[in-house]
């Protein structure tokens, strides 16, 4: 799919809603392959209040968050079927490392590869960029799940 995915395409996704989403658009997906999304920071964000007043970066947990909902995203195209009463867990996180910060005007590419399902869990490579500078990376898991927790 090269037609990308505006706000309410991603609220019919994944759950997450402001202050807590984190992905604004996707470029591009491949179902079961790739997808690519954006993230653009503003100085508005809520968390800049405290992270840090005099110098802004954005946590990097939040970089892979927002990792992350483009990775449900995927999850959620490619499993249409009943997904309104299941949910995604993050459930695991490996090989993150944090390249440069990420400040407020930056527009973050989300770039998220499947490498592998397995029943109910889904693994991912998700890369960040700003620009061409490669800003923070990680392979991360997420496992779908009933609602009801």
């Amino acid at each position: 799919m090269n037609n990308p995915l505006y706000i309410n395409d991603i609220f019919n996704s994944i759950p997450h809603r402001y202050p807590f989403l984190l992905v604004d658009r996707i470029l591009e997906i491949e179902p079961g392959k790739r997808i690519v999304g954006i993230k653009n920071f503003t100085i508005n964000e809520p968390f800049f209040q405290g992270h840090f007043p005099d110098v802004p970066i954005v946590p990097g947990v939040l970089i892979i968050e927002a990792m992350a909902q483009v990775a449900g995203v995927m999850i959620s195209y490619c499993n249409k079927k009943d997904i309104k009463n299941k949910i995604f867990l993050f459930a695991g996180i490996d090989k993150a490392r944090f390249r440069k910060p990420v400040v407020p005007g930056d527009q973050v590419k989300l770039e998220t590869d499947l490498i592998k399902t397995k029943g109910n869990v889904w693994k991912f490579r998700g890369r960040a960029l700003v620009g061409e500078a490669l800003v923070a990376e990680a392979e991360l898991m997420a496992t779908i799940t009933e609602k009801k927790l």
